[in-house]
């Protein structure tokens, strides 16, 4: 296993285009919902997000489409969490087909932690419950091999310090 299991779901038909296979977008459709899963799993869920108006942002996606993916598929997400800080998540995923051993597509995304709250939207540190849940997923990932290509560029970089 190149990555922990986050999210599996079945090709709808809508999502086939003219070529007989996934539309571009919904690889991104995918990702989002994984990304969704993701949140509910380290206590960013639902609840949390009536709550305290705290959320994740995409801050960038980038893709690498590596094989077809049709109707007949099932796709099945696995992620790794590459990087975290204070407020951000660097996120790996790779969709594969079921009973498939090659990845169809990876993406990596950067996360942002915000709170919204009437009308307005400032960044906020993770609490301490979702900073540890990502500590652990984090660690988990450590040991797992990415099976496909993963951006060259995008990475988690502190922040200047104050002047």
């Amino acid at each position: 296993m190149a990555g922990i299991p986050i999210y599996r779901t079945p090709i709808l038909a809508e999502w086939i285009d003219y070529n007989g296979h996934l539309r571009d977008a919904y690889y991104a459709v995918i990702i989002s919902l994984a990304i969704d899963a993701l949140m509910d799993r380290i206590g960013l869920d639902e609840g949390y997000r009536k709550r305290t108006g705290g959320t994740l942002y995409t801050l960038e996606m980038h893709f690498h489409y590596l094989h077809e993916v049709k109707h007949s598929d099932t796709a099945e997400v696995e992620m790794r969490i590459l990087a975290t800080d204070r407020k951000r998540i660097q996120a790996g995923f790779e969709l594969k087909r079921a009973g498939q051993p090659e990845v169809a597509a990876t993406a990596e995304a950067m996360l942002l932690h915000v709170r919204q709250h009437e009308g307005k939207v400032s960044v906020a540190p993770f609490p301490e419950e979702v900073a540890k849940a990502l500590a652990e997923l984090e660690l988990a990932s450590a040991a797992l091999k990415a099976d496909g290509p993963l951006s060259r560029r995008m990475e988690l970089r502190p922040s200047s310090p104050p002047r």
